[in-house]
């Protein structure tokens, strides 16, 4: 396969995956919407004026860049792992699979459709953040680059547990019982540092710490953990997850049977 052929198959799959999430637009874009100003109401204004000022800023502005990365994790990773369960439970993924299609075109194609819909509903998320306050991006790239990896990583899980998954409620056991708790305890609401040392040290093992505090730190230039080893951590974490992909799909893990 040449490369004008590689690209033209990895767009197609690529727009498959975006018309596939736009085309259901009210199930995958109006609820993080939703549910993200339910929190700004809720713990921004109503919890958040209790509780002031927390690292410098006030609460609200302390939880937006956490609220926006939450709903980038989340929506990443729900795309691929749904969608590519779908492929699988229609056994489309074979064909694919048995085609002249490169593998690494094929997780790519997936992943990118993951990350295509994190990023939009964070930008969307952002957009609502502004009817309720004020937001000054102090480091584009840490700020772009930090949403980009971090929807690729969750996306690149999303795609392992649908390759694991052997029914659809199996796609939503690591979101309900890993991810959740995972960015509920990532810093999204609290300061790492205001936990006692032991807590904080436990917290690093978190890698949604470092998502969430690299993201602040773009936005708001304030960080409880280094930016660079945030960085660092998190895009260590993504090749290693892309091995492992990678690995599942060429031995055709869960796809042949």
């Amino acid at each position: 396969m040449n490369f004008n052929q590689l690209r033209v198959a990895l767009y197609t799959l690529v727009h498959k995956e975006i018309r596939r999430f736009m085309r259901i637009w009210p199930q995958t874009l109006l609820p993080p919407a939703i549910t993200m100003s339910l929190y700004f109401v809720i713990f921004g204004n109503l919890v958040g004026s209790r509780i002031g000022e927390m690292g410098g800023f006030s609460y609200m502005q302390f939880i937006v860049p956490g609220l926006i990365m939450m709903a980038v994790i989340t929506n990443s990773y729900a795309n691929v792992s749904s969608s590519f369960f779908s492929a699988k439970f229609q056994k489309s993924i074979e064909e694919l699979i048995m085609s002249p299609v490169p593998l690494h075109a094929i997780l790519w194609g997936y992943v990118l459709g993951g990350v295509c819909r994190g990023v939009l509903v964070g930008i969307i998320v952002t957009l609502m953040s502004l009817f309720f306050t004020d937001l000054y991006i102090t480091n584009w790239f840490v700020t772009i680059y930090t949403v980009l990896i971090t929807s690729l990583l969750l996306s690149l899980g999303g795609f392992i547990n649908a390759v694991y998954a052997k029914s659809f409620d199996d796609i939503s056991i690591i979101p309900t019982f890993v991810l959740t708790p995972l960015t509920y305890l990532g810093g999204v609401f609290y300061a790492i540092s205001a936990l006692s040392p032991f807590w904080q040290n436990l917290s690093l093992i978190n890698p949604v710490v470092y998502m969430v505090n690299a993201f602040r730190y773009g936005i708001l230039g304030h960080s409880d953990v280094n930016v660079t080893v945030s960085l660092g951590v998190i895009t260590l974490c993504c090749a290693v997850l892309y091995g492992i992909a990678y690995h599942l799909l060429s031995r055709g893990s869960g796809m042949r049977e």
